[in-house]
């Protein structure tokens, strides 16, 4: 069977959609100068360099004068859509481990790598972008070897920019990985990697055969969701949809489902023919790692609930459920795989629905069970330079992570901890960067729940509770914590005509206190001369009306104030 299925793993902005824009050109499935970045089709995806949505690509090589279909799936590389990765990697045969030159490997390349191992996949090690100047190929392709023990020329050296080295290592596709296995006369299994939605035809759903033949008119069924639909369409992606009638073993392309939702066509279900066909392994339903709110400009609440309806439309990753803030009035507490998945939603609802909204601080997923408060904890694995581990031990001991193992890989360091994920979710990345003067990566993923001291500290202006201002957190932190967003809110919030407390509190228990003074006016100024007890009659009758407007002067604090509070 001449059919080659393969996917790129890298760290984030290593090239791999350059590299796919090469592979297109020089097997005739685009013309040359076509344009760039041609899998990534959000503007999104092309302004950032990153790949969010995957996508695949059928294309025909010929070889020593034998024809192959080379299916490529261009995978995203940040953590948040790992899931997908690892799904998108049961449907291949065989990785291209893309490692960038001037960089050399990175985090993500690592945790991507495992799981190719995991799943005995056929491994072509790569060094990209040999063109730059500060390229160091010898160094990096010494780490490769060291990581995936081949031979130095198993290596491809390869430029995605300029296509050198993109036909020798199209070449130990077709050799070096193997055919899928499959039969087209058993019992028909699909596994669907990814989906979206087609307006007019509904979830289409990309698929690899695993055993059987898909032609169009088919009655099937999603084993997850138990959901059945005739196929409306079949065929395989080439940047854009080319139909055929069938898809058969081994193939990957794309199956019209002419569902309405892709809650019922999720990724890492399986499609059969008959309700004793057994699904293929690794299926989950993907879970919300983090938690955060949206509100709307006010009178745009309705305009938000459509356009995260149309979102999720895509997603199905994305939940969502309406709350209101005393303070902000109504919005969602929407839950995301990560923080590039909350800056991606975000983003789209302001350039494709014009919705310009306020999102409050990330929190992580908390559980609470009989009683007892859980949270996330994740397997953290960072590279560095050597001369920077000192500092990353540091770091990470502030953040209450737990050394696992130390590697070292040419002048890199491999470092394993494990850590809760609320103390990396927020500015852990940008500390990390900090101390290693840019040069470190780090990946992580979910490794279980535990027990943790949380509290909730609330934020009291004026008596009143705001309500969106609450944050959960462990205790050792919320002293911390409560010092510093008094003294932030001190500075936000505009003087009145009365005395103003700022308070932070875990219950009753105050944590920390500021107090804004009023404006004082000067009633005095009339007064030329005369007896001082003239001047103290007026202060003291002052004094008493700022303290009636205290007990009965309702603060009113502009939504600016919240805005610059959430600011992370």
């Amino acid at each position: 069977m001449n059919i080659r299925n393969f996917a790129i793993i890298a760290h984030i902005d290593n090239g791999k959609s350059t590299l796919a824009d090469r592979m297109l050109e020089k097997t005739g499935t685009v013309k040359v100068g076509s344009g760039n970045q041609l899998l990534d089709t959000m503007d999104l995806e092309k302004e950032k360099g990153i790949t969010i949505k995957l996508n695949p690509a059928r294309m025909r090589y010929r070889y020593n004068g034998s024809d192959y279909q080379i299916n490529l799936i261009d995978t995203p590389g940040h953590v948040d859509f790992g899931y997908e990765v690892s799904r998108s990697l049961n449907a291949v045969e065989g990785v291209v481990l893309l490692v960038d030159a001037s960089q050399g490997v990175q985090a993500q390349t690592l945790t991507n790598l495992a799981i190719a191992q995991q799943l005995n996949l056929a491994i072509i090690p790569v060094v990209n972008k040999i063109d730059l100047p500060t390229a160091e190929p010898e160094s990096t392709a010494e780490e490769l070897m060291k990581l995936t023990g081949c031979a130095y020329e198993d290596i491809c050296f390869i430029s995605g920019k300029t296509g050198e080295g993109v036909e020798d290592l199209l070449e130990k596709i077709v050799t070096k990985i193997p055919a899928p296995n499959g039969d087209d006369s058993e019992p028909i299994q699909a596994l669907v990697f990814d989906s979206f939605f087609d307006k007019y035809l509904g979830v289409v759903a990309y698929i690899k055969v695993f055993n059987g033949k898909i032609k169009q008119n088919d009655t099937l069924t999603l084993k997850a969701t138990k959901v059945q639909f005739d196929v409306l369409q079949t065929g395989f992606m080439q940047i854009s949809r080319v139909p055929v009638g069938d898809l058969g073993a081994g193939e990957i392309g794309y199956v019209a489902t002419g569902l309405k939702s892709v809650q019922e066509c999720r990724v890492g279900d399986t499609i059969v023919f008959e309700n004793s066909t057994p699904p293929l392994p690794g299926y989950q339903t993907p879970k919300p790692m983090i938690f955060a709110s949206f509100f709307p400009e006010p009178g745009m609440e309705r305009e938000l609930t459509a356009s995260l309806d149309k979102l999720k439309l895509n997603d199905a990753s994305l939940v969502f459920e309406p709350v209101h803030s005393q303070a902000l009035g109504p919005g969602y507490n929407v839950g995301f795989l990560g923080l590039l998945h909350l800056e991606i939603i975000k983003e789209r609802l302001l350039r494709e629905f014009d919705m310009n909204v306020l999102v409050t601080t990330p929190t992580v997923a908390f559980k609470q069970v009989n009683g007892v408060w859980l949270e996330p904890w994740v397997n953290l694995e960072i590279v560095t330079p050597q001369t920077y581990y000192g500092a990353v031990t540091d770091l990470v001991a502030k953040n209450r992570a737990v050394f696992e193992s130390v590697e070292y890989v040419g002048e890199r360091v491999v470092c394993k901890f494990i850590a809760p994920l609320t103390e990396i979710i927020i500015d852990f990345y940008d500390s990390l960067k900090s101390v290693t003067s840019g040069f470190a990566s780090m990946d992580y993923q979910f490794l279980d729940y535990r027990e943790a001291d949380l509290v909730a500290v609330d934020l009291l202006i004026a008596g009143e509770k705001m309500d969106a201002l609450t944050q959960y957190m462990v205790r050792e932190k919320a002293d911390r914590y409560a010092r510093n967003v008094v003294v932030k809110l001190k500075e936000l919030i505009p003087r009145q005509n009365f005395e103003i407390s700022i308070q932070a509190a875990i219950g009753g228990k105050i944590l920390a206190r500021a107090d804004i003074s009023a404006f004082r006016k000067d009633v005095t100024s009339k007064l030329y001369g005369g007896d001082v007890t003239r001047k103290n009659k007026l202060l003291d009758k002052q004094k008493k009306g700022k303290k009636r407007m205290r007990n009965i002067g309702k603060l009113e604090v502009p939504s600016e104030v919240f805005v610059e509070l959430l600011k992370k």
